[in-house]
């Protein structure tokens, strides 16, 4: 089992310009995603981001939520809060692969999201994970995201000028084999 150990956390970025977040949440255990929903909000607030909240059924459906509302182009990162705790069936398993499967293959894509869905084994370790002034997971979550969005702004392409690229040239005047 891993040990609650000192680590190090990167400073959240700087923005030049604002950031609109959408925590996508799957509320199925409420007390833990409203810890989570905290965290994210402490974050976004300390990074002056806007945040908006949606809630969907399951772990399941908040890769789907997060592609729709990606191609919406309405939200710069995205953060992903829900909570599964094993039981007695492979469908513990089931949830936390493809849940979070889905989500890496949407960041593969260039969707700037961070992953706060807990896979846990008892309703302690979530309780540790989703509290702000715990591990603050929540938190965590809105930070990668947010550092996602100021790498893809970093690295997003430049305009380009017509000038620049476009240049038309005459048959004969390649080259030095221009007109006398």
């Amino acid at each position: 089992m891993a040990s609650n150990t000192q680590h190090h956390e990167l400073a959240l970025p700087r923005l030049d310009a604002p950031v609109r977040l959408l925590a996508v949440v799957a509320p199925y255990y409420k007390d833990i995603t409203d810890g989570l929903l905290s965290g994210v909000r402490a974050t976004a607030d300390a990074a002056g981001a806007s945040l908006d909240v949606i809630e969907v059924p399951g772990a399941l459906e908040i890769p789907t939520a997060v592609g729709l509302a990606a191609r919406s182009g309405q939200y710069d990162g995205f953060v992903a809060l829900g909570c599964v705790i094993r039981g007695e069936t492979t469908h513990y398993d089931t949830v936390c692969n493809d849940s979070s499967r889905a989500l890496t293959l949407l960041g593969l894509q260039g969707v700037c999201l961070g992953n706060g869905i807990l896979t846990v084994e008892t309703m302690a370790q979530a309780q540790v994970r989703a509290d702000p002034a715990g591990q603050n997971k929540g938190g965590g979550a809105a930070a990668a995201a947010l550092h996602l969005v100021a790498l893809a702004r970093r690295w997003a392409a430049p305009p380009q000028t017509a000038a620049a690229h476009d240049v038309i040239r005459l048959a004969g005047e390649l080259e030095g084999q221009g007109k006398a």
